[in-house]
């Protein structure tokens, strides 16, 4: 049996990730995939299985967390709606796609490029800060909408994450987004790629994972238990995120994309 400070930890991860999620429109992968490692290595799962449920279950949670977190931004902008639909379509593509090919492919490589695109992000983000939106720079159209659906949502079924930093770092830095538009556009198009990464790592661990009470590469009482506390989180996070300047919101998000790049380019552990 697991002992009681595995479930204080999940109910933590829920509590955190899921305001995260509402407050800044990603996934809350970033900190359910470590977070979730760290205590499944602590009760004695070994690490290359550790991982890969940290993956799958991670893209399980962030459905519906992003959901919560979508419904609540659109009732207060219903101009995202139809972006975020049509982002996500090629998205659940992109995830599938990626989580499939996570086991097989080394994705060190391709860490370092998000994390130096992370850092141009950075960067670009301090010199605007002041501005409410930058003009756009490529059309938001359908060819658009499918190559950064399917990338971004490579690099979430790949990763384990929800792809909403590299979104709204696009829809920012490209699309002539407001960076409360971005975030809401972004909560609607990670709860639809979740879906093919979460599907792809359930499929492929079918018959292998040795974890008690999972499916696939999914564990049942880690979704069970963080979704049960990050999903009312992510709605309070989105109603948060309604109040908040826009450049407190490009502050906040710069530190996070920031800390992400360091860490995935290997600077930070």
């Amino acid at each position: 049996m697991f002992p009681i400070e595995y479930f204080i930890g999940l109910i933590l991860i829920g509590i955190c990730a899921g305001f995260a999620s509402g407050l800044l429109g990603v996934g809350g992968g970033f900190l359910i995939v470590p977070l979730q490692y760290f205590l499944l290595k602590y009760i004695g799962v070994e690490p290359d299985l550790a991982i890969l449920i940290s993956f799958g279950t991670s893209l399980a949670i962030i459905i519906p967390t992003s959901l919560s977190g979508a419904y609540r931004h659109t009732r207060t902008m219903d101009n995202i709606l139809k972006p975020g639909i049509r982002l996500g379509i090629f998205g659940i593509i992109g995830g599938a796609l990626g989580g499939f090919v996570a086991s097989a492919l080394p994705s060190r490589i391709l860490e370092i490029i998000f994390g130096c695109l992370l850092l141009f992000v950075t960067v670009n983000n301090i010199l605007n800060i002041n501005k409410e939106r930058e003009k756009a720079k490529i059309p938001f159209n359908l060819i658009t909408s499918a190559i950064i659906g399917l990338l971004v949502g490579f690099s979430s079924g790949l990763l384990g994450v929800g792809g909403g930093i590299f979104l709204i770092a696009i829809l920012t830095a490209l699309l002539g987004f407001s960076m409360i538009e971005a975030i809401g556009t972004s909560s609607i198009f990670i709860s639809l790629t979740a879906v093919g990464g979460f599907l792809s790592y359930m499929i492929s661990g079918w018959g292998v994972s040795t974890f008690p009470y999972s499916i696939g590469y999914v564990s049942i009482i880690n979704f069970a238990l963080i979704a049960a506390f990050s999903v009312p989180m992510a709605s309070l996070g989105a109603k948060y995120a309604h109040r908040v300047p826009q450049k407190k919101l490009k502050i906040i998000f710069s530190i996070l994309v920031f800390y992400m790049a360091l860490k995935m380019i290997g600077i930070l552990p």
